[in-house]
């Protein structure tokens, strides 16, 4: 069995993530409360997984210098390197030969921090165990979506839904993907 793997993450509530452009203001121009729950989900994971378009946003936003995940072990999925930088290992494997690494026994668990690209390849091998989806109450009318038309169909159970201001957050567990007999 392999690591629990989690996704956490905003979106605008007609389902963008970003916009064309990779922005993110959108999100800052909302009334939220502390971290919007940041800090104590951020404690329950122990390695990050990111697309390389991800952490070229973040390295352009803080720099080496204020990469936030030094903490973690850290890989980014990339076709364009092999190794490390010494932040981060890079990765280019199908998804459940990289999780295939991890037992889910030991550690915490595994963060997908994006992009869709990146979780849409984790949902084709159905591999993401539990969703937190904040809402910022804004409407993009175009972007980059969470979702693309491709995604597998799959089950899930509302754990909790809390409010951190204006954001609605949703914390949902995955029950089970839907099977090709329903």
């Amino acid at each position: 069995m392999a690591k629990h793997v989690s996704v956490f993450i905003a979106t605008s509530l007609d389902g963008y993530i970003a916009t064309r452009e990779d922005s993110l203001a959108w999100l800052t121009r909302v009334e939220g409360e502390g971290d919007n729950g940041y800090a104590d989900f951020y404690q329950t994971v122990d390695t990050v997984v990111m697309g390389r378009r991800t952490y070229d946003w973040l390295l352009k936003e803080v720099g080496r210098e204020g990469f936030p995940h030094r903490d973690k072990a850290c890989y980014v999925y990339t076709t364009q390197q092999a190794g490390t930088d010494g932040l981060v290992q890079f990765v280019n494997e199908p998804p459940d030969v990289f999780l295939s690494r991890f037992s889910a026994d030991t550690g915490k668990a595994l963060w997908l921090v994006g992009g869709a690209g990146l979780i849409e390849s984790f949902l084709q091998q159905r591999l993401v165990d539990e969703w937190i989806v904040t809402i910022a109450p804004v409407l993009l009318g175009d972007g980059i979506p969470l979702f693309s038309a491709t995604i597998p169909e799959c089950r899930l159970e509302l754990l909790d839904c809390k409010r951190y201001g204006q954001f609605a957050s949703m914390h949902y567990r995955v029950i089970a993907p839907k099977s090709d007999a329903e």
